[in-house]
């Protein structure tokens, strides 16, 4: 790999991109003034949920150590 092949490669990406500025992905911006509560209640309870069973399982498998090792 040498330059000149790093040169042909970034010329031919340009090439493949376009010409036009816009991306054919964007997407609208959501409106602000009104959130989606639905979205918004869905996210904070699956965030709940996820740190409510990581710590219960954390407390779990710490129960587990204990008893193996003979820590209890």
């Amino acid at each position: 790999f040498g330059l000149p092949l790093l040169k042909q490669l970034l010329v031919a990406t340009r090439l493949l991109s376009g010409s036009s500025g816009r991306s054919k992905f964007d997407a609208p911006e959501p409106p602000q003034d009104k959130p989606d509560w639905l979205k918004v209640g869905w996210i904070l309870g699956t965030s709940i949920f996820l740190c409510v069973y990581l710590i219960k399982r954390h407390n779990e498998d710490v129960v587990e150590y204990k008893k193996r090792n003979g820590l209890e």
